[in-house]
């Protein structure tokens, strides 16, 4: 578990230090492409400064972040599986038949590629356009 801003992944991928598919940010929020998707469009909505968890938020973060999504999974502290601490909100796309549970499917483990990525999150961002 990382408890600096150093150390965390998501500040990490915020300040460029690694790569990310980028879909939205704005002075509170990002919104990018999860790398180990559970379904194709699979974001991660975030607050842009580094906060561990739900309750650490101000009012204008959480609310920008609960503007996004469909279906919504937060994992808040240990016991609630949370394993990356920077506050993240998954946003799942939901299809018939795309066979989500609680337990992730057979391809959960299969990562796309950073092409891949890029061009869901290039779609994303021209569906949010409006293109």
């Amino acid at each position: 578990m990382s408890d600096t801003k150093d150390e965390c992944v998501i500040c990490n991928l915020l300040s460029g230090a690694l790569a990310v598919s980028m879909v939205y940010r704005d002075n509170s929020c990002s919104a990018f492409m999860d790398i180990q998707p559970v379904n194709s469009g699979h974001v991660l909505v975030v607050p842009n400064r580094h906060t561990r968890y739900l309750s650490g938020l101000k009012e204008e973060e959480g609310a920008q972040i609960f503007r996004e999504g469909i279906n919504f999974f937060l994992a808040d502290g240990e016991a609630a599986g949370q394993e990356v601490f920077h506050v993240h909100l998954h946003v799942f796309p939901r299809y018939v038949g795309d066979g989500f549970r609680l337990v992730l499917p057979p391809t959960y483990s299969d990562r796309p590629v950073r092409q891949e990525l890029d061009a869901l999150a290039e779609k994303i961002r021209s569906t949010m356009a409006g293109e």
